[in-house]
């Protein structure tokens, strides 16, 4: 049985005992145990079943990489589903269950799928489910559904909470095994601002439990003295707990940072992201051991040798009284001999080498332990737990020569360097023979923006699996000197040399194949992989799919090297012609919780305000969404209804005097030498041109042609112009334009910085407006001093002001912008100074029945993501002189120049009554659904106030062409609606109110 050992366990506190529940198990731990440690110690060996068949799953691993032993941690608001039991840190009343089963895990009958396996190879759901079709929607599909997935998905809202931090740093050093320390320690003796992230809670990597000694020193003595050097550096920066998940261009790392998950509800954020830039990037990450692929190498007890070695070492946890070792290398003589330290039996060494000479095979003779060379298992005896393992020739097709009673299997096929991160941004990969496994390449590393190397890589993680070799490569620094790093292509000396071993007995038969697992927890074979072959699946990439190899949480950590072998052999070609999937971020699986941050519940989406917005609850407004944005949408009074309330406001603004809140409007400064220029590409019309102090209406197109913004653009000086944009298209159009300048145009001096937020806005609307200025005092506003569309700075009411001659409602109209500091004060004044003049606020849908009354367009009624402008009838604002803009090659396809497009027109319904918004312009016919053709739809329909009528805008078919024709729309209750077509111009046609 696995059992806490008496002594050891160089990472436990014996004296801080802890409490923990396993499917409402009670068990005793210690502080420094992670959960598979404590399970193991309290002889739980089994701790979840596979996905496809059910089958008893153990711990496999002591690291990210396990695949088998996930358990749903915590309950109610702290339900957390696939928690590694590996990385998952012992705490005092930690509470967990196993997933994956019913009724329980003991007794499952999902398990029948096992029985049944030679039914349900790779691959059988492409082939069983296709017929016959109608029990695809009543019998398969809800089965299906009922099975996918493995933990229970929470139901409650998380009660912790999440944050992001960003950091900045010369050299990133990732993993703090020897090489990563080292490599920290050298940047950092050059000068250079470090950062070192480990993913363990500890320093040290796997040399504490390794190695004796490093560099001639003890090895805990070691890592003291240089985790203390490094922490006393101003100039380094050391996170445990903490993992790197993913590199990006540009030297930018996402890091997962695990702040309380070891001690929940204490106040702290459970997680917190890292957002890292960095010049260089040291990738320390290690290596991670190979499983062996034999008969019941998925038996709980069956463990990787390196993660037996760590509990033992680490946590004092006995796998079990007597353990058989299985190996390809000399690493898992480290293991044997660890056990046989502790006091525990080791039966054999299984290698299936034909020779196992060397300072680690004959310690372990010396030791009394029997090598048997050429050797390996036919068969592991069990079902929930290791009962005992066959001996057989590896060079054999599995004949028993004999049998070993054990309790506990320690396999090693090798070492596969963790090459993600170097692999996540472009660095590629060379097969290096002498270890069996793919190594980064260091001759095609990924790119700076400069054309230097991002990431170097050291280590393991190199493919240097000697710690000598390691310590020797790096040697010893002095002052400024440049940062040193070992050569990534050094060959490993012949201690390390790993042959490759991918089936054991190397002549298995297939009886033998269909029970040899690659990957733990989606049930894929060796068989699978082997029928893929044979059904065509030649690419590495279908055979994943086809198969699911690789595809489970831990992202074939321990499967895919075996896999890819097993797929080679299988087509008769060498593993590197194969090549590998791809390695996509992030590393590790990474909670929700931590990707949101703080954006969640009230935050998840943050309501932006107004400076006015207290102004407004005061007035009773009634608040709409405007993008991110909460704009007064009516004010009504006591006893009126929203509509009599627009209709109020409509009227008043057009007899006396508005006031507009219009602080939502877009507002990004474009800057440079190059500003012209680039505007020129934006706009469809010509904006370096435009002096200084006046404004331009102006299009904005994406690359297809289709209308994406609109608004009106002031030329500040001579390298300054002030762009407006639509109020819930101000993020996107200010990210369009650092899009274009960033990826397409990076060498123009151009400039951009939205500035929505900085300012205050107030509409003076109406036949009083330039009364109420003049009321205000301050500035001339006179026709003559400040015609229509153009600007001025000055003050007003004392205070500093920017305002500008521009009109959305055909009436007279400055809008006025102030610091966003002064908004609330400026409102006020301007009502104060208003009130014999009838000033009134209005909202946003007066704003919209105004302009639907003068013609003018709207940004998503009038465009859709379809339209263009010469749809709407906008062509004056298309430049035919420029040679290029952004959408006029799009405008010029023949579908989008087409005479029969729907184009822009005004309807008048014949009885005066409203067109249903939504509405559609029917035609004559029918479809081939028998439903009606269509001519055309609304896109703006409005009750006027001023004309007294309903009134409407709309595509409509070659619609300049049918002006006062009746045209039929329909309604929701199935009848018509009759309107004639007329132009958009309902009122004001001439501009002579806006003109005075």
């Amino acid at each position: 049985m696995s059992t806490r050992l008496a002594k050891g366990g160089r990472l436990i506190n014996r004296t801080a005992p802890v409490e923990f529940s396993f499917n409402g198990k009670r068990f005793k731990g210690f502080q420094g145990d992670t959960l598979a440690a404590g399970l193991l110690a309290n002889d739980q060996l089994m701790v979840g079943r596979s996905f496809k068949y059910h089958r008893p799953r153990g711990i496999v691993a002591s690291g990210p990489e396990e695949p088998n032993a996930l358990v749903n941690l915590g309950k109610g608001s702290r339900l957390e589903p696939n928690q590694r039991t590996t990385t998952t840190e012992l705490f005092d009343g930690l509470e967990s269950t196993s997933q994956n089963h019913w009724p329980s895990l003991e007794f499952d009958v999902g398990v029948v799928n096992n029985y049944v396996a030679r039914f349900l190879p790779a691959g059988f759901y492409y082939k069983t489910f296709m017929h016959p079709r109608p029990l695809w929607k009543h019998v398969f599909e809800p089965i299906i559904r009922q099975s996918a997935g493995l933990g229970k998905a929470p139901k409650d809202v998380d009660a912790d909470r999440y944050e992001y931090a960003y950091e900045f740093c010369d050299v990133l050093v990732i993993g703090a095994g020897v090489a990563g320390l080292l490599a920290a320690k050298s940047a950092a003796d050059a000068g250079a601002r470090v950062i070192l992230l480990e993913q363990a809670p500890t320093l040290g990597g796997r040399a504490p439990v390794d190695e004796t000694e490093v560099d001639g020193t003890p090895v805990e003595a070691w890592l003291s003295a240089i985790e203390a050097d490094l922490k006393a550096r101003d100039n380094v920066t050391v996170r445990v707990r903490t993992c790197a998940i993913g590199v990006y261009d540009h030297g930018y790392v996402l890091a997962d940072e695990r702040v309380a998950d070891h001690t929940p509800g204490d106040g702290r954020p459970k997680h917190r992201l890292w957002r890292i830039r960095t010049g260089r990037i040291i990738s320390a990450t290690g290596a991670i051991e190979r499983p062996l692929s034999f008969y019941g190498n998925d038996i709980p007890g069956v463990m990787l040798a390196s993660a037996m070695r760590d509990y033992v070492v680490n946590y004092a946890v006995s796998p079990g009284d007597r353990t058989v070792v299985v190996t390809n290398n000399d690493s898992a003589y480290r293991t044997a001999l660890a056990l046989k330290a502790a006091g525990l039996e080791v039966p054999a060494i299984l290698d299936a080498r034909d020779r196992a000479t060397g300072a680690l095979p004959e310690a372990a003779r010396a030791a009394g332990i029997r090598v048997l060379t050429g050797k390996a298992i036919a068969k592991v005896k069990g079902g929930k737990r290791v009962t005992g393992v066959t001996v057989c020739a590896q060079a054999g097709e599995g004949s028993v020569q004999e049998e070993i009673a054990c309790e506990a299997v320690a396999m090693s096929g090798g070492w596969s360097p963790v090459v993600h991160l170097w692999s996540h941004c472009g660095g590629k990969l060379t097969w290096d023979e002498g270890i069996s496994a793919f190594t980064p390449d260091p001759t095609r590393p990924p790119l700076n923006h400069d054309g230097s190397a991002l990431v170097a890589v050291v280590g393991a993680a190199a493919g240097c699996l000697s710690l000598a070799n390691i310590l020797a490569e790096f040697g010893a620094g002095s002052g400024k000197a440049a940062i040193r790093l070992p050569d990534a292509s050094q060959t490993p000396d012949g201690s390390v040399a790993i042959p490759p071993v991918w089936v054991m007995p190397q002549g298995a038969p297939i009886a033998m194949r269909n029970k040899m697992w690659l990957d733990y927890q989606n049930d894929v074979k060796v068989s699978d992989v082997q029928l893929a072959a044979r059904e065509g699946y030649r690419s590495v990439e279908h055979t994943k799919r086809y198969t699911t190899l690789g595809m489970a949480t831990d992202q074939g950590k321990l499967s895919n090297i075996n896999g890819l072998a097993t797929l080679a052999n299988a087509l008769g070609e060498e593993i590197p012609q194969v090549g590998t999937t791809t390695f996509r971020p992030p590393y590790t699986p990474v909670t929700i919780g931590a990707l949101a941050g703080e954006s969640r519940g009230e935050i998840f989406q943050p309501l932006r305000r107004t400076p006015m917005h207290e102004a407004h609850e005061k007035s009773n407004a009634y608040f709409e969404p405007v993008g991110l944005w909460r704009r007064p949408y009516c004010f009504p009074r006591a006893g009126e209804t929203h509509d009599q309330a627009v209709h109020r406001e409509v009227v008043n603004t057009r007899q006396n005097l508005g006031l507009l809140d219009a602080s939502t409007l877009g507002k990004i400064i474009v800057k440079g030498p190059d500003a012209g220029k680039f505007l020129d590409m934006l706009y469809t019309g010509v904006m370096s041109t435009l002096p200084v102090g006046k404004c331009r209406y102006g299009l904005m197109c994406n690359e297809q042609g289709f209308l994406s913004d609109d608004g009106v653009v002031a030329r500040i000086d001579e390298d300054t112009w002030l762009c407006h944009t639509t109020s819930g298209g101000a993020d996107r159009i200010h990210g369009w334009m650092e899009d274009w300048l960033q990826c397409e145009w990076w060498d123009w001096q151009v400039y951009t910085a939205n500035v929505t937020e900085q300012y205050a806005q107030v509409a003076v609307v109406g036949p009083n407006a330039r009364k109420l200025l003049q009321v205000l005092g301050g500035m001339d506003v006179s026709k003559e001093a400040l015609p229509f569309m153009q600007w001025a700075d000055g003050t007003l009411g004392g205070f500093p002001v920017r305002v500008y001659r521009i009109s959305f409602s055909g009436e007279l109209s400055y809008e006025i912008a102030v610091p966003a500091s002064h908004g609330a004060a400026f409102w006020a004044a301007c009502q104060e100074a208003g009130k014999s003049l009838g000033a009134m606020p209005y909202g946003t849908e007066c704003l919209h029945v105004m302009r639907a009354e003068k013609g003018f367009i709207m940004i998503g009624d009038e465009t859709d993501g379809t339209v263009i402008p010469q749809d709407l009838c906008l062509d004056w604002a298309i430049s035919k002189k420029k040679a290029d803009f952004l959408g006029k090659r799009g405008q010029e396809r023949t579908y989008l120049a087409s005479p029969d497009r729907w184009k822009l027109v005004g309807f008048e319904t014949l009885d005066g009554s409203v067109v249903p918004d939504g509405s559609y312009i029917i035609a004559d016919g029918v479809n081939a659904n028998g439903q009606r053709n269509v001519q055309g739809r609304v896109t703006s329909t409005y009750y006027s106030p001023t004309l007294k009528r309903g009134i409407a805008m709309g595509l409509l078919k070659q619609g300049p062409n049918r002006m006062g024709e009746v045209v039929e729309f329909n309604t929701v209750t199935g009848g018509t609606v009759k309107a004639r077509v007329r132009d958009t111009v309902f009122f004001d046609k001439d501009g002579e109110k806006q003109n005075v």
